[in-house]
C-alpha cells in the first residue's frame, strides 16, 4: 500500500477539508496550529483543534508516533501530526517543550519568517547562526521526540542545527534555491548536508516559490527530480504548504503578526502581494494521487514514488517520534 503523506498542510480545518483528505487517500498530514502565538494562545490553538478532531473521529485521528499513523491509517482515517511554524509556543522556556511534546505536538520549526532566540530566519539579512540557546533547544527536541523544522530558517543556522542534532531534521516545506531562486529555498550544498544526516526536504507546491514549475502536476515532478539528483531517493518527499480556508487575514497574521506596523509580504511581493491561488491541479487534496502519476510519467519506478508520496516520511517519523514516546510512561502515552 502506498501511503501518501504531506509534510505541512496550513489549512483551518473543518469536516469539509478532512473529508478531502479522505477522498484523496491522504494517509497522514503535518498540520499547522500556529505562528506567533504565546504559550496561552497556542495552547487555547490545541484544544480548538482537538475540539474539530473529536466532532470528526470518524474521519481523521492525532497520530504520535509511526505506529500511531500506521493503526489510524489501517482503520481507514487520515492522521494528523501536530505542529507549529514558530518556537513563540515555548515564550523561551526550555521545559515547555517537553510539555508540549506530552501534549501531542511532533512538529516545531525553529524559527519563522524573524530572528528569534534561537537563530536566524531565511528573511533576515544577517543570519546569526545557531544561539546558546539554540544549541540547547535542539537538543531538548531530540530528547521529547519533536521533528526540528528549518523551513523558513535562515542557511547558516539550519546547517548549524543539521550538524548539532543527534536526530535527523527536516525542511517540511521549500524546494531548491539553485533551481527556484528564492529566499524561503534551500540550496543545494545544505540540501545534501540535510540528505547527510538522514533528514528529509518536503518539496512544496506553494506557487510564490515554485516558479514557472506550478503550471502542471507533471512540470512540478521537474522539481522532484531535480532534487532527487541532489539529495538521492531516500531523502525526498512533499510538504505542499496548502490553505484551505486561508483568506487574507490570516495570511496578513502570518507574514505581520503584531511585530509590524509596514506590509510585509512573506513568500510573496509587493509586485505579488495577494494570496496566490492553489495549482490548478491541486486545489484540494482530493487530487494529491496525480503527484504519483506524474511522477510515474517522469520516469520514477513504483518504489521511489511510494518512498516521495509518504515512505520517506513516515521513516523519518519512526527514527525521531516512536523510541522516545515508547519509552515513557504508560500515563504519559495515554494522556
Amino acid at each position: 500500500m502506498m501511503l501518501f503523506i504531506d509534510g505541512l498542510n496550513c489549512s483551518k480545518f473543518d469536516r469539509a477539508v478532512f473529508e478531502e483528505l479522505r477522498d484523496g487517500g491522504m494517509s497522514c498530514i503535518t498540520t499547522c496550529l500556529g505562528f506567533w502565538e504565546d504559550t496561552t494562545e497556542s495552547l487555547d490553538a490545541l484544544g480548538r483543534f482537538r475540539d474539530v478532531v473529536r466532532a470528526n473521529a470518524d474521519l481523521v485521528a492525532i497520530a504520535r508516533t509511526a505506529a500511531e499513523i500506521e493503526a489510524i491509517v489501517a482503520s481507514g482515517r487520515c492522521a494528523l501530526l501536530v505542529g507549529y511554524q514558530n518556537t513563540t509556543a515555548l515564550s523561551g522556556r526550555i521545559r515547555y517543550a517537553e510539555f508540549f511534546a506530552e501534549l501531542g505536538v511532533r512538529v516545531m520549526q525553529l524559527t519563522y519568517n524573524n530572528q528569534n532566540e534561537f537563530g536566524g530566519s531565511c528573511y533576515e539579512p544577517n543570519d546569526s547562526g545557531i544561539s546558546r540557546f539554540g544549541r540547547e533547544m535542539v537538543a531538548e527536541f531530540n530528547r521529547v521526540g519533536i521533528l526540528i523544522d528549518l523551513s523558513h530558517v535562515g542557511e547558516r543556522t539550519c546547517r548549524d542545527v543539521i550538524a548539532i542534532s543527534e536526530k535527523p531534521v527536516s525542511v517540511t516545506h521549500a524546494n531548491p534555491s539553485d533551481l527556484i531562486p528564492h529566499l524561503r529555498n534551500k540550496s543545494n550544498t545544505l540540501i545534501r548536508e540535510l540528505a547527510a544526516k538522514g533528514g528529509v526536504i518536503g518539496l512544496a507546491t506553494y506557487a510564490n516559490i515554485s516558479g514557472d514549475y506550478i503550471q502542471s502536476a507533471d512540470k512540478w515532478s521537474e522539481i522532484v527530480a531535480y532534487a532527487a539528483d541532489v539529495a538521492g531517493i531516500d531523502h525526498i518527499a512533499i510538504g505542499t504548504d496548502h490553505g484551505r480556508n486561508i483568506g487574507m487575514p490570516e495570511l496578513d497574521w502570518m507574514r505581520m503578526g503584531r511585530w509590524s506596523r509596514i506590509p510585509n509580504f512573506g513568500a510573496g511581493s509587493a509586485a505579488r502581494p495577494g494570496k496566490v491561488p492553489e495549482p490548478e491541479w491541486l486545489k484540494t487534496m482530493r487530487t494529491f494521487g496525480g503527484i504519483a502519476d506524474a511522477l510515474g510519467r517522469r520516469g520514477f519506478s513504483e518504489a521511489e514514488t511510494a518512498a516521495i508520496m509518504g515512505g520517506n516520511w513516515l521513516r523519518l517519523y519512526r527514527q525521531v517520534f516512536d523510541e522516545v514516546v515508547e519509552a515513557q510512561p504508560a500515563s504519559v502515552r495515554a494522556a
